[in-house]
């Protein structure tokens, strides 16, 4: 496996590991870091390499198909890392990395499969280098697309984390459709039933209404209608609360219209957490959020925050992004907003909060659907018959 980043945490690469490993493969991590951290280590069950790497070096991952040079960098490092692990499949984790590695593999036997976290080229235009000088002229996101399809056309196989980012990527790669499949973003059976929860998180919340949000809280996460919509929600609910769990490059943002709005006492930055407490969070909760900005990849992903709040059995509320929209109304597990509507979204909140018995039912079938249908143990499947296929070659 290749990231091009520090590891832990990253619950992806994690999951995807522990399951061929369990299926008897040795798996070997490469990944990178920027301080005295162990070169290597077993990692339940997995070895991971740790390799030396710039922050500077890093950020020239921006350029890697402008320039050459973090493909410079990275090849010899990946080369090296196959070589001593006597590594016979790489698994790319995005495509920033996908570069590199297809130089560092080519004319030899090793096999590949391109591991699509998300629609990389889009989301890279939500970036804010992006939209001012010297990004917005020396990036060029169509030119980031143009290379994705090259490396699914050079990929043995290709992987998706929705059904709609596969189906726009088999649509894209219309001489082999088969070769892209489906492993999505979700939890692990033991996030929801094997967890210490924190009394004192619960008990700090425990008189308020609480709406919840975990991950990454920049711009085009949605955070702001969320916030936009507090002044017309505390007019019916005066206990209502907002956590953010999570931190980004735009939080002043979030912070100055908190300020603006003067809605200090209503809004929790936490910040970034041990995730070994969003299960504590999420069960303080009353409503869990997912209020993404549509775009082209929010309208093609799921968020993985959205699989932890329903194991947990608790009611979503999430924007009309096209995936996460259809996966809620078709599993009943919550409802849906308007995206950037602060009225439309405080008006399901206060449905929800007039409503427990909706909220229980929601929460239940969400947690139902978790457990039953989309828990990692199940949906891990396409990815070890990937495994499968390569040893029976």
């Amino acid at each position: 496996m290749i990231l091009d980043k520090t590891f832990p945490p990253d619950p992806r690469v994690e999951n995807e590991a522990l399951a061929l490993q369990e299926k008897g493969h040795d798996v070997h991590l490469f990944c990178l870091h920027y301080a005295r951290e162990t070169t290597q280590e077993n990692f339940s069950g997995f070895q991971v390499h740790r390799y030396p790497f710039s922050k500077f070096a890093y950020k020239s991952s921006a350029l890697a198909y402008t320039i050459p040079l973090y493909e410079s960098f990275m090849t010899p490092k990946i080369r090296d890392f196959i070589a001593r692990n006597r590594i016979e499949v790489v698994h790319i984790h995005d495509m920033r990395i996908a570069g590199s590695v297809f130089k560092a593999i080519r004319g030899s036997h090793v096999k590949s499969v391109l591991d699509l976290h998300d629609n990389y080229p889009e989301v890279m235009k939500d970036y804010p280098h992006l939209q001012k000088f010297p990004g917005k002229w020396i990036i060029s996101p169509k030119k980031w697309k143009q290379k994705e399809l090259e490396f699914m056309a050079q990929a043995d196989r290709v992987i998706g984390v929705s059904y709609e980012l596969v189906d726009e990527l088999r649509e894209r790669i219309r001489t082999l459709p088969e070769k892209v499949v489906l492993v999505p973003n979700t939890v692990r059976k033991d996030f929801y039933t094997t967890y210490e929860l924190d009394k004192d998180i619960v008990k700090r919340f425990e008189k308020d209404f609480v709406l919840l949000y975990i991950g990454d809280t920049g711009l085009r996460r949605g955070l702001l209608t969320a916030i936009e919509a507090l002044p017309l929600i505390r007019e019916k609910i005066e206990n209502i609360k907002l956590i953010i769990v999570g931190a980004g490059t735009e939080d002043g943002v979030l912070k100055d219209r908190v300020a603006q709005l003067k809605l200090s006492e209503l809004v929790c930055f936490e910040g970034w957490q041990d995730d070994r407490k969003f299960q504590s969070y999420i069960l303080a909760s009353d409503i869990c959020l997912s209020p993404l900005n549509r775009s082209p990849q929010h309208d093609v992903a799921y968020a993985n925050k959205l699989f932890q709040y329903m194991s947990l059995a608790k009611p979503v509320l999430v924007s009309n992004a096209k995936a996460q929209k259809k996966l809620v109304l078709k599993q009943q597990c919550g409802l849906v907003h308007k995206e950037k509507d602060p009225e439309d979204f405080a008006n399901w909140v206060l449905h929800l909060y007039k409503d427990p018995e909706m909220r229980k039912r929601l929460g239940s079938n969400g947690k139902k659907f978790v457990d039953e249908v989309f828990r990692w143990e199940l949906m891990s499947e396409n990815l070890i018959n990937i495994y499968k296929e390569f040893e029976e070659v």
